[in-house]
């Protein structure tokens, strides 16, 4: 694993599909395409000039142990092509641990997110009305508190520089359907509940997690994207959670923490990250990444 952070790549023989804020996507053919985990970092949806080194090879890692662990719940999006056939024998050293071939699916427009604990904008959403995406929750609950029951509560799948904005499952129901709508929402806390049980073991609390979705030629549901990942994921150290806080974390809600701190009004140009808030991040993602994958 090279400490050398990659911010950007280019891959002179496949046509770029294009760039998400960590994510290169590129053609492998009419069925496929190659996505790329680079080590950009982005925050409050904003990209930063500093990449985190390893970052792309310890999401991919990561995401691939969910992936494989999940597979008997929901198929996912993941192909059997090869890398070497398709990539330079340079590109191939350099790209292979952060790189992934998957089908080319039919993404449907929801961030498919499920909460064990109140915190973040489901706190802040809890706060002003006792309700998160339109579910009434129990009152009196502290910040970061266990929920009775993991809730699904989606948002909209924003375009790059935009920000999700969460809403109820009936307008998720008007966006793709019913059938489409209870698959996701009973699908994502299936996995989410497996994922929760298995991390709860070694030390971890998945406070809570983000899937997307897409459909098959067959109409079929099919998990994409990354999964349960210390960038789509909170992920708490079980032994430093205390309700009425927000807990110490193995995720980049480190540096959301740290940027709270600035004068900055979450829009670009992105601040500079210091050099320590770098390394620190770096570490807390090999962190939860030895402990969970061993």
């Amino acid at each position: 694993m090279s400490n050398d952070a990659i911010f950007e790549t280019q891959i002179d023989n496949l046509e770029l599909i294009g760039r998400g804020k960590v994510r290169d996507i590129y053609a492998i053919d009419a069925e496929h395409m190659l996505i790329v985990t680079t080590d950009r970092f982005s925050a409050f949806d904003v990209v930063f000039d500093e990449p985190i080194p390893r970052k792309g090879e310890l999401l991919t890692e990561v995401s691939n142990f969910w992936f494989a662990r999940t597979a008997d719940l929901i198929t996912n999006h993941l192909s059997d092509l090869d890398l070497r056939d398709y990539v330079s024998a340079a590109d191939y050293e350099r790209l292979r641990a952060r790189s992934i071939i998957v089908r080319r699916l039919e993404t449907l427009p929801v961030e498919a997110i499920v909460r064990g604990y109140v915190i973040g904008s489901g706190w802040k959403d809890y706060q002003a009305s006792g309700e998160i995406c339109g579910i009434k929750l129990p009152p009196g609950l502290q910040q970061a508190e266990k929920l009775p029951e993991p809730i699904f509560t989606p948002s909209t799948k924003a375009e790059v520089g935009d920000h999700d904005i969460n809403v109820s499952f009936e307008d998720v129901v008007a966006r793709i359907g019913l059938d489409k709508a209870n698959a996701i929402r009973d699908k994502s806390i299936e996995i989410y509940r497996q994922a929760a049980d298995y991390a709860r073991e070694r030390g971890i609390i998945i406070a809570d997690t983000k899937f997307e979705f897409g459909v098959d030629a067959n109409d079929e549901l099919v998990l994409i994207d990354e999964i349960l990942t210390p960038d789509s994921s909170r992920y708490w150290p079980a032994d430093e959670y205390r309700v009425g806080i927000s807990p110490p974390s193995y995720d980049k809600q480190f540096v959301r923490d740290y940027l709270e701190t600035l004068d900055w009004n979450k829009t670009p140009p992105a601040p500079k990250l210091p050099a320590e808030i770098v390394e620190k991040t770096m570490q807390k993602y090999q962190q939860v990444r030895d402990i969970l994958l061993g």
